[in-house]
């Protein structure tokens, strides 16, 4: 067994991720992580192990404590550390946004009601796409959980927690001769198992670089992710957010003369017409989000679920 500590750069108050049901996958159970803690599959080199992680509660001083079954040694440690920090967002530090957005008409009170939130994203880019890819298109997203994680167990490495199987998120390799006639089969279209494939065949060629995705700026990740067969404007804009770091971009998408994707969002969030406003004027908007375009778009969106939950309660 090991154990080991991950501090991340406060404020951080892990804690609000509970709330937001995106953030987690099929196996998960939101309710219980606070006492039992967040357990999931992690890739450490060639091999994938399975951590449970523990926030201490602490904005000021976050830390978390993981543990695993398995003895790693510093370098495995050091490996499953990478995955963890972009799950988590341990890395991001968002400080600069406290006080550069206090007074933005939009942010401002959202930054103090929600006080310490980073986004939470799963272990590396390729599982993200591959995620968003599945859930695509679908309006009840525990359907997609579901379908995500039979192809996890169809494809991915067979994993034990005590008794219980759980599935490790597929490799490129593992993915890349996949039928995407099986893969129908166990609930995606079609064709979202042509991109799934195509996208581990690309990735595995040599096509895709995902490190280089990970560490370009926005503008290029934009340009180059909507190039991959199955990844529209919108669904390029989301993968952005995902990539544990601050910054991002918002190109306008019009289809029909109405703007669509998370500008449409962020401008109408501000009272104005998102169909009808220059480059200039959006960006007068959000000056106060410079280089913190992800970050405080993570808050505006953790506010809307809050405020669906609110509303879905009130019924």
């Amino acid at each position: 067994m090991s154990s080991w500590t991950l501090k991340s750069i406060p404020p951080h108050d892990w804690f609000l991720c509970l709330d937001i049901e995106s953030y987690f996958d099929h196996e998960h159970e939101p309710e219980k992580v606070f006492e039992e803690g967040f357990t999931r599959p992690i890739p450490i080199g060639d091999t994938d192990v399975i951590v449970t992680i523990f926030f201490n509660g602490d904005p000021e001083n976050p830390e978390f404590h993981i543990e695993s079954a398995e003895t790693l040694s510093k370098n495995e440690i050091s490996e499953a550390n990478k995955s963890l920090a972009k799950i988590l967002g341990t890395d991001m530090d968002i400080r600069p946004l406290y006080d550069q957005a206090k007074d933005d008409p939009v942010l401002g009170d959202k930054l103090t009601d929600l006080y310490g939130l980073k986004r939470m994203t799963r272990a590396n880019l390729f599982e993200d796409i591959l995620y968003r890819i599945v859930q695509m298109q679908m309006n009840h997203k525990p359907t997609a959980k579901k379908m995500m994680f039979k192809i996890r167990e169809a494809y991915g490495a067979a994993l034990m927690l005590g008794k219980k199987s759980l599935p490790a998120w597929p490799r490129p390799h593992q993915l890349m001769k996949a039928d995407p006639a099986n893969i129908r089969k166990l609930g995606p279209t079609l064709r979202k198992g042509q991109y799934l494939v195509g996208l581990a065949n690309d990735i595995v060629a040599g096509n895709v670089d995902m490190n280089h995705l990970m560490t370009c700026g926005p503008k290029e990740f934009y340009d180059e992710i909507t190039s991959i067969r199955g990844i529209g404007p919108t669904s390029g804009q989301d993968l952005m957010m995902m990539r544990g770091r601050t910054d991002a971009v918002f190109p306008s998408n019009k289809k029909s003369g109405e703007e669509k994707g998370l500008r449409r969002w962020i401008i109408w969030s501000y009272g104005e017409d998102p169909h009808n406003t220059s480059e200039d004027r959006f960006q007068k908007l959000i000056r106060n989000w410079k280089d913190y375009e992800a970050a405080g778009l993570e808050f505006l969106y953790v506010n809307y679920v809050l405020k669906e939950k609110e509303e879905q309660a009130k019924k």
